[in-house]
């Protein structure tokens, strides 16, 4: 008789582990939480990272281009080479400082993400 209801019905092992397996999952998920919660806001972090340096590289390449331009524009006038150079030499001090910048606000950005999540 039994051997006919399992034939009849091959999920039912399953179907009766289910409630065992519902709260094992709910368990293990509270405790994989806030690690994927805290890699979850390690990884935002990074991705801040890596869109400022993308603006910072983005604006180096900018420079170069504009270099080279002016190189072309001006070739036989030292001066006028000079001037341009200064300028794209500020233009990128001023991205490299705004780039530090934000390096340093990041640190205590991550920081306070993680105690939250703590």
């Amino acid at each position: 008789m039994t051997t006919k209801k399992s034939a009849a019905n091959p999920s039912a092992p399953f179907e009766a582990a289910q409630p065992i397996m519902e709260w094992w999952t709910k368990q293990w998920m509270q405790g994989a939480t806030p690690m994927t919660r805290m890699q979850l806001a390690w990884m935002e972090n990074l991705s801040e990272i890596m869109q400022q340096e993308a603006r910072f590289l983005s604006a180096l390449a900018e420079a170069s281009q504009r270099i080279a331009k002016c190189y072309d524009t001006n070739q036989g006038d030292p001066m006028k080479m000079n001037e341009c150079y200064q300028e794209l030499a500020k233009e990128v001090a001023e991205h490299h400082m705004e780039r530090m910048k934000n390096v340093a606000n990041l640190s205590h950005d991550f920081r306070a993400r993680i105690w939250e999540e703590i």
